[in-house]
């Protein structure tokens, strides 16, 4: 039986039987569902292939470990706190990770969120993705940070180094789905979800161009798939990048910090959302970690080479 353009809640219903169709939108609003990483509306529609997780609640998380991973937490009160995330970092157990993650890291300074779902992170970011996230406390902060991640109103800005020179700044518009011929990549597909990205140039080098992008809607992968899909993949990208392209003629030091720069060259600078207890609006921002502030400055100086 097709399951082509039906509604995800629909869907959910065939797949898992044993749930009524009140729990499934129970679990839906409360974002304890994902469809490729991304919390889902109960309209959305699946078009085959996605990934699923549920979460059901007072399942036995006992396989978690606590670890003692150091937390670079820059904000925290008795119901969130916003982490800075250092790259190579996973944020969730998974196949392949089972340990050495943000959230038994968590769970080690933060026993208590053993009773939230997955450990009170309500986002994600790639492992090799730095920058800043926001973890829930409390099931009231939870359920009002999915909220907001779902109306799509927490504000994430970002910057992304990425190959060729970009004239000037705009929006990609495209659909955002698994990539059929390899289920590790996402893909730009006119039958995905609504993916907009919006981006601006604030630096040219003679071979790269540095970019401040903001996400308005929030795919998996979507600022590495909507970049490569113009021409300007991000530098050391594994699954989207070009292959390692040196210029015939680029300075000994910029050499060197493409050769050496082993990850997506992406980091989560700010971030900004309506706290869900008390109201308040607050904005983070966080300083570029030194292996990307040494690959931007050398392409910087690779101008007067």
């Amino acid at each position: 039986m097709s399951m082509f353009g039906q509604r995800v809640d629909k869907v959910l219903g065939q797949l898992c039987e044993e749930l009524s169709r009140s729990a499934i939108q129970s679990l839906l609003k409360q974002g304890l569902v994902l469809v490729d990483e991304e919390t889902p509306k109960q309209k959305d529609k699946v078009f085959g292939g996605e990934s699923v997780e549920i979460t059901v609640p007072n399942q036995d998380q006992g396989e978690w470990i606590p670890q003692d991973i150091p937390l670079e937490v820059v904000f925290e009160d008795e119901h969130l706190m916003v982490v800075n995330k250092t790259a190579g970092l996973v944020v969730h157990p998974g196949a392949g990770n089972y340990d050495g993650t943000l959230l038994n890291g968590l769970l080690f300074h933060y026993p208590e969120n053993r009773s939230l779902a997955r450990g009170g992170i309500v986002h994600r970011l790639d492992k090799d993705t730095s920058g800043l996230m926001v973890i829930a406390k409390s099931e009231t902060a939870r359920l009002g940070l999915v909220e907001q991640l779902v109306d799509h109103s927490v504000e994430r800005e970002y910057l992304a180094l990425c190959y060729g020179r970009i004239i000037s700044g705009n929006t990609v518009d495209e659909p955002i789905a698994r990539d059929p011929h390899d289920r590790r990549r996402m893909a730009v597909n006119s039958m995905g979800k609504e993916a907009v990205t919006h981006y601006r140039v604030e630096e040219r080098f003679r071979y790269h161009t540095l970019v401040q992008v903001n996400l308005e809607t929030g795919r998996t992968h979507q600022i590495r798939v909507h970049m490569n899909h113009l021409g300007f993949g991000l530098v050391g990208d594994p699954t989207y990048g070009r292959r390692l392209a040196i210029p015939g003629d680029c300075s000994p030091k910029l050499e060197v910090q493409l050769r050496g720069f082993k990850r997506q060259a992406l980091h989560a600078r700010k971030l900004a959302f309506v706290h869900p207890v008390t109201g308040l609006e607050h904005e983070f921002e966080s300083s570029i970690p030194d292996d990307l502030a040494a690959l931007i400055e050398a392409a910087r100086e690779d101008n007067l080479h």
